[in-house]
C-alpha cells in the first residue's frame, strides 16, 4: 500500500524544482521528484521508492538487499534497448553548453545565449539521449559553478527518474582539481574547487597519504556536484619521456605508481561512519575508473594514440608485464573495504605484438586476450570495463586530428561490428557514444551467431556490473544534491588549505648553487616577459603568439620588490616550461613528400634527430597509411624555444647577479642548454604562483623529489626503450648533482629520508 507520510519538502531557492525527502527510520534518506510520477511504498514501517511505478516493491527497489542482488533483479527487468542505453557513455557535456565548437548544443533549437534559459537547464541533446537512447552515464566537462553543477544534476535526475524503470544518472568527470597558477591562496577563504598539484605533482611528494587525502576530499566535492564517477586515476607508468600525457601519471616508477594508485582509489571510493552504506561504499564514495589498461605509456617515439599517428605502443625492452603492476597490485588490491577500483578504461593504443593467443594487433579494448584472458580471467577483475572515447567511430581527417574516431586496428569493420567485437572481448561500456542503434545491431549479430539466450545473458552481465556501481553509492535512494550545500562543500577552506599544502610539498629544488635560496624578502627581483610562438593546442585549435608576464606580479610583490630593469634587481627570476614540440606528425612534411613523421623534442633549441631509428618498430600496412614512421634526420623547433633565449638573456643582463629558474614540468626536460648558467632551479607540476614565492622566500623548505629522470640530452632520449623505466643517462649539473629519479634538495643539501630509501632504485 502506498503512503506519503512524514514527508519533508524542500524547495530549492531560485530553481523551481520541488524535491521531496523522506527520513527512513534505520534506513537511507529517500529523495524524489513528485513530477517524476514516483510514489513511496510503505512496508514494515519502512519506506521505499516505487521507481517502476507499478505499486509493488520490486527487489531492485528494496534497499535492504545487496547491490548485486538488486542489480540482477533490475537487469532482468530491463529491455535490450534499455541495457544498450546503459552501456553508452555520453560525449562530453559542457554546463551550460557552448554555442559553437566541440562542446556545442542547443536549448529548444537555440544557442544558450539566444534561449535565455538558466545555465542548469538540459540541452536538446541531453533530453534526447536520456529518454530515447536510455543513456544513464554522462560525462561532464566544464561547469559554470558548483551550484550550477548541482542544479543541473537535479534536473537530470528528476528527468531520468520519470522515464523507464527510474534508473538514475551516473554523472562523471575527468580530473578537475588542477591549479589556477595566478590565483591566490587565502587560508581563511574558499574557492571554486580545491586546487591540488597535477598527478605528477602528487607523485613528487612521494607520500601516498597525501594522495589518499586528496581522494577523500575530492570525492566529497564530486558528490556535492552530483558526480558519482571519476575518470581517474591515470596509472600508466610513464616509461616514454616524450608522451604528452606524462604529467597525468604518477611518473615512471611502477612501485611508486602502485602505492599512489591504491591510495587514490581508496580515497575516492571509501565512505566511513554514518556516510557508509555497506562494504566501504556510501554517500561520500565516487567510483574510480582507473586508466589505461594494460598501460599506455610506451607509445613509439612518444606519440599519443589520441591521434592515428600515435596508435602503436611498442615494447623493445620486452617489458610489457611491468606495466600491469599498478593495476593488479595497486588499484585491484586496495587497503580499504571497497576492495578494487570499480571501473577500468583500456587505452586507445595497439599493444604491438603482445597478443600471444590470437596474434591480433588491434586497439586494447578490442583485444580479447587483453580484456577477457588477462584482465577478466587471469587477474579476476569483474568490475566495469569502459572503452576510451570514440573508438567505435570512423577515422576522419589528418593523422594529427584529435576529433577523429579512433578505431585503431579495426578500421575495416563497420561501427556495429566494432561494438560487437568489443562485447565479445569482454567490454561493458562504450565511451563517447550517445546512440544505442549500433549496440542493438551488435546484439542482433550475437543472436545470429550464439542465440538469443546467450546474448541476453551477455547483456545482463554488463548491466549488473554497471548498475552495481550505482546501487553501492545510494543513487537509487537519493540522487539529488542541495545546491547551497554544494557551494559550501566545494572548495571549502579546509580542502583549499590541504590542497595548498600538497602543492608546497610537490615543489622540487634541483639546484641551489652557493645557497642562493632562500632569497631575503623584499629583495628586488627582475622577471622578464615570456614569448610564446603561435601554435595549436592538443585539440588542434590555433593558439596565438603572446608576450606577457608568466606570473601574477601582484602576488610576487607581496614577497619581493619588482624591478623594471635588470640593473636595478638583486636577482633574476625566469619562468619556463617543458619544450612543446607537437604530436610527432606534420601535415606539411607529408605535403612536401615526406612520410609526415617528425621528432618530438625535450630540448629548447632546434633538434635534429640524428640518433632516431632508421625503421620504426610499428606501422600500418594499409596503402592509405604509413609503414615506416621513422623521422631520422628531420628537425623540429619547440613552440617555446624562446624560453632558452629568455634564460640566457636574463643571465647576461643580470651581470653576475643570481638567476633563478622556475620550471613548470609536464615531461622530463633537457636542461643542459642553460643549467650551468643559472644559480638555482625550482621545478613544479602545477602550483599556485604563491607556493613558488613561499619557497623562494624561505617560508617553506622544499621537500619534493623527481618522479622521473631528467635526460642528459636528446641522444639518450632517442636511445632509451619506450617500455623501460630508468634507462636514460641523467643530467649532472655544475654542482655535481645528478637529476635522477627521487632526487631533490632542501636547504641542507640532497634529500635522504625514508622516501628515498623506499623508492630510490639501485642503478646497475
Amino acid at each position: 500500500m502506498n503512503h506519503q507520510i512524514n514527508l519533508t519538502t524542500q524547495t530549492i531557492p531560485g530553481n523551481g524544482d520541488n524535491i521531496r525527502y523522506i527520513d527512513n527510520p534505520g534506513g537511507p534518506k529517500l529523495g524524489y521528484s513528485p513530477e517524476s510520477g514516483v510514489a513511496i511504498i510503505e512496508m514494515d514501517g519502512l519506506y521505499f521508492k516505487d521507481l517502476s511505478r507499478d505499486g509493488r516493491l520490486d527487489r531492485y527497489e528494496d534497499w535492504r538487499l545487496t547491490p548485486k542482488e538488486r542489480a540482477k533483479d533490475l537487469a532482468s527487468k530491463m529491455t535490450i534497448e534499455q541495457i544498450a542505453g546503459l552501456m553508452l557513455y555520453s560525449r562530453h557535456q559542457s554546463i551550460p553548453a557552448a554555442s559553437g565548437g566541440w562542446f556545442s548544443a542547443t536549448y529548444g533549437g537555440k544557442s544558450y545565449e539566444e534561449s535565455g534559459v538558466k545555465p542548469w537547464e538540459l540541452t536538446d541533446e541531453q533530453l534526447a539521449f536520456l529518454a530515447q537512447d536510455h543513456v544513464r552515464h554522462v560525462l561532464v566537462t566544464t561547469v559554470e559553478s558548483p551550484e550550477v553543477a548541482a542544479r543541473w544534476n537535479n534536473k537530470v535526475q528528476a528527468y531520468a527518474e520519470g522515464t523507464g524503470l527510474g534508473i538514475p544518472a551516473n554523472n562523471s568527470s575527468d580530473p578537475r582539481h588542477s591549479t589556477d597558477a595566478s590565483s591566490e591562496f587565502n587560508a581563511g577563504s574558499g574557492g571554486r574547487i580545491s586546487m591540488w598539484p597535477e598527478t605528477l605533482g602528487l607523485a613528487a611528494t612521494f607520500d601516498p597519504d597525501i594522495t589518499k587525502k586528496f581522494g577523500e576530499m575530492a570525492s566529497k566535492e564530486y558528490r556535492a556536484m552530483g558526480l558519482a564517477t571519476a575518470l581517474s586515476p591515470q596509472i600508466d607508468i610513464a616509461t616514454e619521456p616524450r608522451w604528452f600525457r606524462f604529467n597525468g601519471t604518477f611518473g615512471e616508477d611502477s612501485r611508486l605508481t602502485t602505492d599512489m594508485a591504491r591510495a587514490y582509489v581508496d580515497g575516492f571510493q571509501t565512505s566511513e561512519g554514518d556516510r557508509e552504506i555497506s562494504e566501504g561504499w556510501g554517500y561520500d564514495s565516487v567510483n574510480a575508473m582507473v586508466k589505461h589498461w594494460p598501460g599506455g605509456g610506451s607509445g613509439e617515439a612518444g606519440r599519443d594514440a589520441h591521434y592515428s599517428s600515435g596508435k602503436y605502443a611498442v615494447y623493445p625492452g620486452n617489458n610489457f608485464h611491468e606495466h600491469f603492476i599498478p593495476f593488479v597490485d595497486g588499484a585491484f588490491k586496495l587497503e580499504g573495504k571497497t576492495g578494487m577500483a570499480s571501473a577500468v578504461m583500456p587505452y586507445y593504443t595497439i599493444s604491438m605484438n603482445q597478443d600471444t593467443v590470437n596474434g591480433e594487433n588491434v586497439g586494447n579494448s578490442y583485444n580479447s586476450y587483453l580484456i577477457k584472458d588477462l584482465l577478466r580471467e587471469k587477474y579476476g577483475y569483474d568490475g566495469v570495463v569502459c572503452t576510451d572515447w570514440a573508438i567505435t567511430a570512423d577515422e576522419s581527417g589528418p593523422r594529427d586530428s584529435f576529433l577523429s574516431g579512433k578505431p585503431w586496428g579495426v578500421e575495416g569493420l563497420t561501427v556495429a561490428e566494432r561494438h560487437y567485437k568489443l562485447l565479445m572481448a569482454g567490454v561493458d561500456q562504450f565511451g563517447g557514444n550517445n546512440e544505442m542503434e549500433p549496440v542493438l545491431a551488435a546484439y542482433h549479430m550475437g543472436v545470429r551467431e550464439h542465440g538469443e539466450t546467450y546474448m541476453r545473458e551477455r547483456f545482463e552481465q554488463s548491466a549488473v556490473r554497471l548498475l552495481s556501481n550505482m546501487f553501492r553509492l545510494g543513487l537509487f535512494e537519493n540522487p539529488y544534491v542541495d545546491p547551497l550545500e554544494s557551494s559550501r562543500m566545494v572548495g571549502n577552506p579546509e580542502f583549499m588549505r590541504e590542497g595548498y599544502e600538497a602543492q608546497l610539498k610537490s615543489i622540487v629544488m634541483l639546484k641551489n648553487k652557493n645557497g642562493v635560496l632562500p632569497v631575503e624578502r623584499k629583495s628586488k627581483v627582475y622577471i622578464p616577459k615570456r614569448f610564446m610562438a603561435a601554435g595549436q593546442d592538443w585539440f588542434g585549435n590555433p593558439t596565438p603568439e603572446s608576450l606577457e608576464y608568466p606570473v601574477n606580479l601582484d602576488i610576487v610583490a607581496k614577497y619581493f620588490e619588482l624591478a623594471e630593469h635588470p640593473d636595478e634587481a638583486d636577482f633574476g627570476l625566469v619562468f619556463i616550461s617543458t619544450p612543446k614540440s607537437g604530436t610527432g606528425y606534420s601535415q606539411e612534411d607529408e605535403d612536401q613528400g615526406g612520410n609526415g613523421y617528425v621528432p618530438m623534442s625535450l630540448q629548447y633549441k632546434t633538434y635534429t634527430a640524428e640518433h632516431a631509428r632508421e625503421v620504426s618498430l610499428a606501422g600500418d600496412t594499409r596503402t592509405t597509411d604509413v609503414l615506416n614512421r621513422s623521422y631520422r634526420g628531420k628537425s623540429v623547433t619547440p613552440q617555446n624555444a624562446a624560453d632558452l633565449d629568455m634564460v640566457l638573456e636574463t643571465k647576461k643582463a643580470l651581470n653576475g647577479k643570481p638567476v633563478i629558474v622556475s620550471m613548470l614540468l609536464s615531461n622530463p626536460t633537457v636542461v643542459e642548454e642553460f643549467e650551468a648558467e643559472v644559480d638555482a632551479i625550482l621545478v613544479n607540476f602545477g602550483v599556485l604562483d604563491q607556493a613558488i614565492m613561499e619557497v623562494l622566500a624561505g617560508e617553506v623548505e622544499p621537500s619534493g623529489l623527481l618522479p622521473m629522470q631528467m635526460p642528459a640530452n636528446m641522444k639518450t632520449v632517442e636511445e632509451q626503450l619506450e617500455d623501460v623505466a630508468f634507462d636514460m643517462e641523467c643530467h649532472t649539473d655544475s654542482e655535481n648533482h645528478t637529476y635522477d629519479f627521487a632526487f631533490g634538495l632542501n636547504w641542507k643539501g640532497v634529500i635522504e629520508d625514508e622516501r628515498t630509501e623506499k623508492y630510490r632504485k639501485p642503478r646497475p
